[in-house]
Protein backbone atom coordinates (compact mmCIF):
# COMPACT_ATOMS: atom_id res chain seq x y z
CA UNK A 1 0.00 0.00 0.00
CA UNK A 2 0.99 3.65 -0.70
CA UNK A 3 0.59 5.23 2.87
CA UNK A 4 1.52 8.68 1.67
CA UNK A 5 -2.03 10.05 1.01
CA UNK A 6 -3.07 9.17 4.40
CA UNK A 7 0.07 10.19 6.15
CA UNK A 8 -0.64 13.48 4.18
CA UNK A 9 -4.04 14.14 4.41
CA UNK A 10 -3.86 13.31 8.90
CA UNK A 11 -0.56 15.74 8.03
CA UNK A 12 -2.61 18.61 6.80
CA UNK A 13 -5.41 18.00 9.61
CA UNK A 14 -3.56 18.29 12.05
CA UNK A 15 -1.53 21.37 11.03
CA UNK A 16 -5.47 22.92 11.28
CA UNK A 17 -6.43 21.80 14.14
CA UNK A 18 -3.03 23.43 15.54
CA UNK A 19 -4.25 26.59 14.10
CA UNK A 20 -7.74 25.80 15.74
CA UNK A 21 -5.33 25.28 19.20
CA UNK A 22 -4.44 29.07 18.74
CA UNK A 23 -8.01 30.37 19.52
CA UNK A 24 -8.57 29.19 23.24
CA UNK A 25 -5.12 30.39 23.44
CA UNK A 26 -5.82 33.64 23.01
CA UNK A 27 -8.84 33.66 25.18
CA UNK A 28 -7.00 32.29 28.17
CA UNK A 29 -3.95 35.11 27.35
CA UNK A 30 -6.92 37.87 26.98
CA UNK A 31 -7.94 36.66 30.51
CA UNK A 32 -4.99 36.13 32.26
CA UNK A 33 -4.86 32.39 32.68
CA UNK A 34 -1.34 30.04 32.43
CA UNK A 35 -3.09 27.63 30.63
CA UNK A 36 -2.52 30.02 27.50
CA UNK A 37 0.68 28.40 27.41
CA UNK A 38 -0.44 24.79 27.23
CA UNK A 39 -2.44 25.93 24.19
CA UNK A 40 0.14 27.37 22.58
CA UNK A 41 2.85 24.70 23.23
CA UNK A 42 0.21 21.74 22.27
CA UNK A 43 -0.23 23.80 19.21
CA UNK A 44 3.58 24.26 18.04
CA UNK A 45 3.91 20.28 18.96
CA UNK A 46 0.70 19.56 16.78
CA UNK A 47 1.76 22.43 14.00
CA UNK A 48 4.77 20.80 13.36
CA UNK A 49 4.11 17.00 13.40
CA UNK A 50 1.43 17.95 10.85
CA UNK A 51 3.22 20.15 8.59
CA UNK A 52 6.33 17.60 8.54
CA UNK A 53 3.88 14.59 7.93
CA UNK A 54 2.31 17.02 4.67
CA UNK A 55 5.66 18.26 3.27
CA UNK A 56 7.72 14.77 3.07
CA UNK A 57 4.58 13.14 1.46
CA UNK A 58 3.36 15.65 -0.58
CA UNK A 59 3.78 14.84 -4.59
CA UNK A 60 1.79 14.94 -7.66
CA UNK A 61 -0.48 12.87 -8.67
CA UNK A 62 -1.59 11.17 -5.80
CA UNK A 63 -5.06 9.53 -6.01
CA UNK A 64 -7.18 8.13 -3.15
CA UNK A 65 -9.01 4.58 -3.85
CA UNK A 66 -11.54 3.13 -1.80
CA UNK A 67 -9.14 1.16 0.30
CA UNK A 68 -7.02 4.41 1.22
CA UNK A 69 -10.53 6.07 2.56
CA UNK A 70 -10.75 3.76 4.88
CA UNK A 71 -7.08 4.08 6.03
CA UNK A 72 -7.37 7.90 5.72
CA UNK A 73 -10.62 8.08 7.98
CA UNK A 74 -9.85 6.24 10.61
CA UNK A 75 -6.22 7.19 10.74
CA UNK A 76 -8.10 11.04 10.68
CA UNK A 77 -10.05 10.72 13.40
CA UNK A 78 -7.54 8.54 15.64
CA UNK A 79 -4.90 11.43 15.12
CA UNK A 80 -6.83 14.11 15.63
CA UNK A 81 -8.11 12.60 18.94
CA UNK A 82 -4.40 12.03 19.93
CA UNK A 83 -3.15 15.52 19.70
CA UNK A 84 -6.71 16.75 20.81
CA UNK A 85 -5.93 15.48 24.23
CA UNK A 86 -2.55 17.33 24.70
CA UNK A 87 -4.35 20.51 26.23
CA UNK A 88 -6.66 18.36 28.53
CA UNK A 89 -3.44 15.88 29.71
CA UNK A 90 -1.36 19.58 30.75
CA UNK A 91 -3.55 21.85 31.71
CA UNK A 92 -4.02 22.81 35.49
CA UNK A 93 -6.45 20.08 35.79
CA UNK A 94 -4.03 17.65 35.48
CA UNK A 95 -5.93 15.17 33.64
CA UNK A 96 -4.32 11.26 32.95
CA UNK A 97 -3.22 10.61 30.08
CA UNK A 98 -6.63 7.95 29.68
CA UNK A 99 -8.84 10.70 31.15
CA UNK A 100 -7.25 13.29 28.28
CA UNK A 101 -7.83 11.13 25.50
CA UNK A 102 -10.77 10.01 26.60
CA UNK A 103 -12.68 13.70 26.72
CA UNK A 104 -10.93 14.43 23.80
CA UNK A 105 -12.43 11.26 21.23
CA UNK A 106 -15.68 11.77 23.39
CA UNK A 107 -15.21 15.48 21.88
CA UNK A 108 -13.99 15.31 18.37
CA UNK A 109 -16.79 12.41 18.00
CA UNK A 110 -19.53 14.64 19.67
CA UNK A 111 -20.15 12.12 21.99
CA UNK A 112 -20.99 14.80 25.35
CA UNK A 113 -19.35 11.87 28.03
CA UNK A 114 -17.52 13.88 30.47
CA UNK A 115 -14.72 12.81 32.73
CA UNK A 116 -14.31 16.49 34.24
CA UNK A 117 -15.80 17.61 37.75
CA UNK A 118 -16.06 21.47 38.30
CA UNK A 119 -16.75 22.43 34.71
CA UNK A 120 -18.00 25.60 36.64
CA UNK A 121 -14.49 26.80 37.92
CA UNK A 122 -12.59 25.08 34.89
CA UNK A 123 -10.31 27.19 32.61
CA UNK A 124 -12.17 29.04 29.83
CA UNK A 125 -9.76 28.10 27.44
CA UNK A 126 -10.34 24.81 28.36
CA UNK A 127 -14.39 25.22 27.90
CA UNK A 128 -13.81 26.53 24.72
CA UNK A 129 -11.41 24.21 23.43
CA UNK A 130 -14.34 21.38 24.21
CA UNK A 131 -16.60 23.13 22.10
CA UNK A 132 -14.35 23.98 19.55
CA UNK A 133 -13.30 20.48 19.13
CA UNK A 134 -17.59 19.36 19.13
CA UNK A 135 -17.90 21.74 16.59
CA UNK A 136 -15.28 20.47 14.68
CA UNK A 137 -16.28 16.81 14.87
CA UNK A 138 -19.79 17.99 13.69
CA UNK A 139 -18.78 19.37 10.32
CA UNK A 140 -16.44 16.56 9.84
CA UNK A 141 -19.08 13.72 10.06
CA UNK A 142 -21.10 16.10 7.63
CA UNK A 143 -18.51 16.29 4.61
CA UNK A 144 -17.77 12.60 5.70
CA UNK A 145 -21.76 11.83 5.37
CA UNK A 146 -22.00 13.32 2.21
CA UNK A 147 -18.78 12.46 0.46
CA UNK A 148 -16.96 9.71 2.17
CA UNK A 149 -19.21 7.25 3.33
CA UNK A 150 -21.24 6.92 -0.02
CA UNK A 151 -18.23 6.00 -1.92
CA UNK A 152 -17.44 3.60 0.51
CA UNK A 153 -20.42 2.07 0.51
CA UNK A 154 -20.41 1.83 4.21
CA UNK A 155 -24.10 0.73 6.13
CA UNK A 156 -26.38 1.69 3.15
CA UNK A 157 -24.81 5.10 2.61
CA UNK A 158 -24.38 4.23 -0.84
CA UNK A 159 -28.16 5.01 -1.11
CA UNK A 160 -26.91 9.16 -1.05
CA UNK A 161 -24.50 8.43 -3.48
CA UNK A 162 -27.88 6.97 -6.25
CA UNK A 163 -29.54 10.34 -4.62
CA UNK A 164 -26.66 12.88 -6.32
CA UNK A 165 -26.86 11.44 -9.50
CA UNK A 166 -30.66 12.01 -9.82
CA UNK A 167 -31.77 14.80 -12.18
CA UNK A 168 -32.34 17.59 -10.09
CA UNK A 169 -28.93 17.79 -8.73
CA UNK A 170 -27.06 18.11 -11.67
CA UNK A 171 -26.72 22.15 -11.38
CA UNK A 172 -25.15 21.29 -7.91
CA UNK A 173 -22.30 22.28 -7.53
CA UNK A 174 -18.71 20.29 -7.27
CA UNK A 175 -18.12 18.02 -4.28
CA UNK A 176 -15.44 20.44 -2.71
CA UNK A 177 -17.87 23.18 -3.43
CA UNK A 178 -20.93 21.94 -1.95
CA UNK A 179 -18.61 20.90 1.48
CA UNK A 180 -17.88 24.71 1.52
CA UNK A 181 -21.28 25.51 0.62
CA UNK A 182 -22.50 23.47 3.77
CA UNK A 183 -19.57 24.61 5.81
CA UNK A 184 -20.92 27.98 5.26
CA UNK A 185 -24.52 27.06 6.31
CA UNK A 186 -22.98 25.51 9.42
CA UNK A 187 -21.27 28.67 10.46
CA UNK A 188 -24.51 30.82 9.80
CA UNK A 189 -26.78 28.23 12.04
CA UNK A 190 -23.62 28.53 14.67
CA UNK A 191 -23.96 32.02 14.75
CA UNK A 192 -27.87 32.49 15.04
CA UNK A 193 -27.84 29.93 17.64
CA UNK A 194 -25.30 32.07 19.38
CA UNK A 195 -27.15 35.55 18.99
CA UNK A 196 -30.25 33.29 19.92
CA UNK A 197 -28.98 32.14 23.45
CA UNK A 198 -27.50 35.33 24.17
CA UNK A 199 -31.13 37.06 23.68
CA UNK A 200 -32.31 34.43 25.80
CA UNK A 201 -30.06 35.44 29.22
CA UNK A 202 -26.55 33.70 28.03
CA UNK A 203 -23.73 35.56 28.50
CA UNK A 204 -21.73 35.61 25.70
CA UNK A 205 -18.91 32.91 26.25
CA UNK A 206 -21.69 30.48 27.45
CA UNK A 207 -23.65 31.43 23.94
CA UNK A 208 -20.81 31.01 21.54
CA UNK A 209 -19.92 27.67 23.59
CA UNK A 210 -23.31 26.01 23.84
CA UNK A 211 -24.08 27.09 19.76
CA UNK A 212 -21.03 25.01 18.57
CA UNK A 213 -22.25 21.87 20.78
CA UNK A 214 -25.98 22.69 20.53
CA UNK A 215 -25.25 22.49 15.61
CA UNK A 216 -23.30 19.91 16.31
CA UNK A 217 -25.45 17.85 18.35
CA UNK A 218 -22.30 17.61 20.90
CA UNK A 219 -23.58 18.19 23.97
CA UNK A 220 -20.81 19.69 25.83
CA UNK A 221 -21.68 22.47 28.24
CA UNK A 222 -19.82 24.89 30.63
CA UNK A 223 -21.40 23.71 33.65
CA UNK A 224 -21.71 20.27 35.54
CA UNK A 225 -25.37 20.93 35.55
CA UNK A 226 -26.07 21.25 31.91
CA UNK A 227 -28.54 23.38 30.68
CA UNK A 228 -30.67 22.94 34.06
CA UNK A 229 -28.14 25.38 34.74
CA UNK A 230 -30.16 28.13 33.26
CA UNK A 231 -33.72 27.21 34.34
CA UNK A 232 -34.52 29.17 31.23
CA UNK A 233 -37.89 27.61 29.43
CA UNK A 234 -36.56 30.10 26.58
CA UNK A 235 -32.95 28.89 26.47
CA UNK A 236 -34.37 24.92 26.67
CA UNK A 237 -36.72 25.52 23.41
CA UNK A 238 -33.94 27.15 21.66
CA UNK A 239 -31.82 24.43 22.40
CA UNK A 240 -34.18 21.41 21.44
CA UNK A 241 -34.94 23.60 18.02
CA UNK A 242 -30.92 23.70 17.61
CA UNK A 243 -30.78 20.27 17.71
CA UNK A 244 -33.78 18.93 15.65
CA UNK A 245 -31.85 21.56 13.01
CA UNK A 246 -28.21 19.37 13.62
CA UNK A 247 -29.96 15.98 13.23
CA UNK A 248 -31.54 16.88 9.29
CA UNK A 249 -29.57 16.47 6.26
CA UNK A 250 -27.64 19.07 5.86
CA UNK A 251 -27.39 18.70 1.89
CA UNK A 252 -31.46 19.83 2.14
CA UNK A 253 -30.65 23.00 3.78
CA UNK A 254 -28.45 23.97 0.25
CA UNK A 255 -31.38 22.77 -2.23
CA UNK A 256 -33.54 24.94 -0.10
CA UNK A 257 -31.22 27.84 -0.72
CA UNK A 258 -30.97 27.48 -3.81
CA UNK A 259 -34.62 27.55 -4.47
CA UNK A 260 -36.09 23.85 -3.77
CA UNK A 261 -38.47 25.39 -1.01
CA UNK A 262 -40.14 22.02 -0.24
CA UNK A 263 -36.94 20.19 -0.13
CA UNK A 264 -36.72 19.54 3.78
CA UNK A 265 -40.14 18.44 4.27
CA UNK A 266 -41.00 16.58 1.28
CA UNK A 267 -37.68 14.23 2.25
CA UNK A 268 -39.57 10.92 3.55
CA UNK A 269 -36.08 10.87 5.92
CA UNK A 270 -37.43 14.29 7.46
CA UNK A 271 -41.45 12.82 8.30
CA UNK A 272 -39.92 9.86 10.20
CA UNK A 273 -37.51 11.82 11.62
CA UNK A 274 -39.85 14.44 12.79
CA UNK A 275 -43.09 12.52 13.30
CA UNK A 276 -41.48 9.94 15.62
CA UNK A 277 -39.80 12.27 18.10
CA UNK A 278 -43.55 14.15 18.40
CA UNK A 279 -44.95 11.10 19.04
CA UNK A 280 -42.62 10.17 21.99
CA UNK A 281 -42.53 13.43 23.02
CA UNK A 282 -45.78 12.89 23.78
CA UNK A 283 -45.85 9.60 25.18
CA UNK A 284 -43.29 10.87 28.05
CA UNK A 285 -45.34 13.97 28.42
CA UNK A 286 -48.39 12.01 28.75
CA UNK A 287 -46.35 10.06 31.56
CA UNK A 288 -45.42 13.24 33.25
CA UNK A 289 -48.50 14.58 34.03
CA UNK A 290 -50.69 11.58 34.63
CA UNK A 291 -48.05 9.39 36.54
CA UNK A 292 -45.54 11.95 37.95
CA UNK A 293 -48.45 14.61 38.49
CA UNK A 294 -45.75 17.62 36.43
CA UNK A 295 -47.38 20.82 35.26
CA UNK A 296 -48.65 19.92 31.77
CA UNK A 297 -46.78 22.84 30.42
CA UNK A 298 -43.64 22.05 32.41
CA UNK A 299 -43.69 18.43 31.42
CA UNK A 300 -43.76 19.41 27.65
CA UNK A 301 -40.60 21.72 28.08
CA UNK A 302 -38.62 18.69 30.13
CA UNK A 303 -39.82 15.97 27.78
CA UNK A 304 -39.27 17.99 24.46
CA UNK A 305 -36.02 19.28 25.44
CA UNK A 306 -34.43 15.69 27.02
CA UNK A 307 -35.98 13.45 24.29
CA UNK A 308 -35.18 15.42 21.55
CA UNK A 309 -31.08 15.78 23.21
CA UNK A 310 -31.14 11.82 23.95
CA UNK A 311 -32.44 10.54 20.22
CA UNK A 312 -30.08 13.43 18.36
CA UNK A 313 -27.30 12.05 20.98
CA UNK A 314 -26.78 15.51 21.99
CA UNK A 315 -26.64 14.56 25.39
CA UNK A 316 -28.15 17.78 27.31
CA UNK A 317 -29.78 17.35 30.28
CA UNK A 318 -32.06 19.86 31.49
CA UNK A 319 -33.68 17.34 34.74
CA UNK A 320 -32.79 13.82 35.77
CA UNK A 321 -34.42 11.47 33.74
CA UNK A 322 -33.30 8.67 35.32
CA UNK A 323 -36.02 9.26 38.71
CA UNK A 324 -38.62 9.93 36.14
CA UNK A 325 -40.11 6.91 37.12
CA UNK A 326 -39.68 3.21 35.58
CA UNK A 327 -41.22 3.40 32.22
CA UNK A 328 -39.10 6.95 31.37
CA UNK A 329 -35.57 4.66 31.42
CA UNK A 330 -36.67 2.55 29.24
CA UNK A 331 -38.10 5.17 26.44
CA UNK A 332 -34.66 6.85 26.97
CA UNK A 333 -32.64 3.76 26.41
CA UNK A 334 -33.95 2.49 23.38
CA UNK A 335 -34.06 6.35 21.78
CA UNK A 336 -30.71 6.02 22.20
CA UNK A 337 -29.99 3.56 19.44
CA UNK A 338 -31.97 5.71 16.70
CA UNK A 339 -29.89 9.03 16.02
CA UNK A 340 -31.05 11.39 13.13
CA UNK A 341 -30.82 11.54 9.28
CA UNK A 342 -28.11 10.74 7.31
CA UNK A 343 -25.89 13.97 6.43
CA UNK A 344 -26.58 15.44 9.77
CA UNK A 345 -24.00 16.09 12.70
CA UNK A 346 -25.99 12.59 14.58
CA UNK A 347 -25.06 9.43 15.33
CA UNK A 348 -26.70 6.43 16.13
CA UNK A 349 -28.61 3.71 13.66
CA UNK A 350 -30.25 6.83 11.88
CA UNK A 351 -33.54 6.93 10.75
CA UNK A 352 -33.39 6.04 6.52
CA UNK A 353 -32.04 2.49 8.14
CA UNK A 354 -34.95 2.28 9.82
CA UNK A 355 -36.84 2.78 6.65
CA UNK A 356 -35.04 0.53 4.85
CA UNK A 357 -35.87 -2.34 6.85
CA UNK A 358 -39.36 -1.36 6.96
CA UNK A 359 -39.75 -1.03 3.50
CA UNK A 360 -38.03 -4.64 2.90
CA UNK A 361 -40.17 -6.61 5.90
CA UNK A 362 -43.35 -5.16 4.18
CA UNK A 363 -42.41 -6.31 0.70
CA UNK A 364 -41.54 -9.32 2.48
CA UNK A 365 -45.13 -9.86 3.82
CA UNK A 366 -46.56 -8.81 0.48
CA UNK A 367 -44.39 -12.19 -0.79
CA UNK A 368 -46.10 -14.24 1.69
CA UNK A 369 -49.57 -12.81 0.88
CA UNK A 370 -49.49 -13.02 -3.05
CA UNK A 371 -46.39 -15.39 -3.74
CA UNK A 372 -46.82 -14.61 -7.68
CA UNK A 373 -46.43 -10.80 -7.33
CA UNK A 374 -43.40 -8.28 -7.82
CA UNK A 375 -43.05 -6.00 -5.25
CA UNK A 376 -40.08 -3.67 -5.03
CA UNK A 377 -39.09 -1.59 -1.77
CA UNK A 378 -38.74 2.07 -1.98
CA UNK A 379 -37.14 4.80 -0.47
CA UNK A 380 -37.69 8.50 -1.01
CA UNK A 381 -39.87 7.35 -4.14
CA UNK A 382 -36.78 5.18 -5.65
CA UNK A 383 -36.18 1.60 -5.76
CA UNK A 384 -33.77 -0.25 -2.88
CA UNK A 385 -31.32 -2.52 -4.71
CA UNK A 386 -30.85 -6.02 -3.07
CA UNK A 387 -27.11 -4.75 -2.28
CA UNK A 388 -28.24 -1.66 -0.30
CA UNK A 389 -30.48 -3.85 2.20
CA UNK A 390 -27.84 -6.38 2.87
CA UNK A 391 -25.49 -3.57 3.62
CA UNK A 392 -28.28 -2.51 5.98
CA UNK A 393 -29.16 -5.59 7.78
CA UNK A 394 -25.00 -6.48 7.91
CA UNK A 395 -25.03 -2.91 9.42
CA UNK A 396 -27.52 -4.14 12.55
CA UNK A 397 -26.14 -7.06 13.09
CA UNK A 398 -22.90 -5.55 13.36
CA UNK A 399 -23.98 -2.85 15.23
CA UNK A 400 -25.83 -4.72 17.74
CA UNK A 401 -22.84 -7.50 17.77
CA UNK A 402 -20.71 -4.50 18.91
CA UNK A 403 -22.74 -3.38 21.50
CA UNK A 404 -22.62 -6.67 22.94
CA UNK A 405 -19.27 -7.13 23.25
CA UNK A 406 -18.85 -3.21 24.61
CA UNK A 407 -21.75 -4.14 27.71
CA UNK A 408 -20.37 -7.73 28.54
CA UNK A 409 -16.32 -5.85 28.36
CA UNK A 410 -18.09 -3.39 30.90
CA UNK A 411 -19.80 -5.61 33.17
CA UNK A 412 -16.78 -7.62 33.11
CA UNK A 413 -14.89 -4.58 34.28
CA UNK A 414 -16.92 -4.44 37.26
CA UNK A 415 -19.69 -2.16 36.37
CA UNK A 416 -23.33 -3.00 37.32
CA UNK A 417 -25.84 -4.36 34.93
CA UNK A 418 -27.82 -0.83 34.37
CA UNK A 419 -24.51 1.33 33.97
CA UNK A 420 -22.56 -1.31 31.76
CA UNK A 421 -25.45 -1.57 28.87
CA UNK A 422 -26.53 2.22 29.00
CA UNK A 423 -22.95 3.07 29.02
CA UNK A 424 -21.92 0.91 25.73
CA UNK A 425 -24.90 2.46 23.96
CA UNK A 426 -24.12 5.91 24.90
CA UNK A 427 -20.43 5.33 23.54
CA UNK A 428 -21.21 3.53 20.20
CA UNK A 429 -24.23 5.82 20.14
CA UNK A 430 -22.44 8.70 20.54
CA UNK A 431 -25.20 10.04 22.89
CA UNK A 432 -23.27 11.65 26.07
CA UNK A 433 -24.83 10.34 29.51
CA UNK A 434 -25.98 7.27 30.34
CA UNK A 435 -28.73 5.56 32.80
CA UNK A 436 -28.20 5.45 36.15
CA UNK A 437 -26.65 7.23 39.52
CA UNK A 438 -23.35 6.78 38.20
CA UNK A 439 -23.26 7.57 34.26
CA UNK A 440 -26.82 8.99 34.23
CA UNK A 441 -27.47 12.93 33.59
CA UNK A 442 -26.88 14.04 37.10
CA UNK A 443 -23.50 11.47 37.01
CA UNK A 444 -20.47 11.36 35.09
CA UNK A 445 -17.85 8.85 34.02
CA UNK A 446 -14.68 9.84 35.59
CA UNK A 447 -14.94 6.90 38.35
CA UNK A 448 -14.72 4.35 35.37
CA UNK A 449 -11.71 2.14 35.45
CA UNK A 450 -9.41 3.34 32.87
CA UNK A 451 -9.93 0.18 31.13
CA UNK A 452 -13.48 0.77 30.96
CA UNK A 453 -12.77 4.50 29.50
CA UNK A 454 -10.39 2.97 26.66
CA UNK A 455 -13.33 0.61 26.21
CA UNK A 456 -15.62 3.17 25.71
CA UNK A 457 -13.69 5.44 23.62
CA UNK A 458 -13.53 2.61 20.73
CA UNK A 459 -16.89 2.44 21.03
CA UNK A 460 -17.63 5.74 20.13
CA UNK A 461 -14.72 5.57 17.33
CA UNK A 462 -16.80 2.84 16.04
CA UNK A 463 -19.94 4.57 16.34
CA UNK A 464 -18.87 7.80 14.93
CA UNK A 465 -17.13 6.03 11.58
CA UNK A 466 -19.68 4.27 11.19
CA UNK A 467 -18.61 0.49 11.91
CA UNK A 468 -17.33 -1.04 9.04
CA UNK A 469 -14.99 2.17 8.29
CA UNK A 470 -12.88 0.75 11.22
CA UNK A 471 -13.77 -3.04 11.28
CA UNK A 472 -12.63 -4.00 7.77
CA UNK A 473 -8.66 -2.37 8.99
CA UNK A 474 -9.36 -5.42 11.20
CA UNK A 475 -9.07 -7.84 7.96
CA UNK A 476 -5.64 -9.07 6.95
CA UNK A 477 -7.03 -9.29 3.07
CA UNK A 478 -7.34 -5.16 3.93
CA UNK A 479 -3.03 -4.62 4.04
CA UNK A 480 -2.35 -7.21 1.57
CA UNK A 481 -0.87 -5.68 -1.66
Amino acid sequence: MDFRPAIFTVGVLLATLALVMCVPAIVDFALGHPDWQVFAAAAGTTFFVGATMALTTRARGMRLTIRDGFLVTTASWFGLTLFAALPFAFSELEMSFTDAFFEAMSGITTTGSTVIIGLDDAPPGLLLWRSLLQWLGGIGIIVMGIAVLPMLQVGGMQLFRMESSDQSDKAMPRAAQIASAIGVIYVGLTGIWAVLYWAAGMDGFDAVAHAMTTIATGGFSTHDASMAYFRSTAIDYIAAAGMVLGALPFILYLRTLQGNMGAIISDSQVQWFLTFVGCVVLVTTTWLVLELGRDPLDALRLATFNIVSVITGTGYASDDYGVWGTFSPMIFFFIMFIGGCAGSTTCGIKVFRFQVLYAAARTQVQHLLQPHGVFIPYFNRRPISEEIIISVLSFFFVWFLTFTVLALGLSMLGLDFLTAFSSAATSIANVGPALGPIAGPSGNFVDFPDAAKWLMAAGMLLGRLELFTVIVMLSRNFWRP
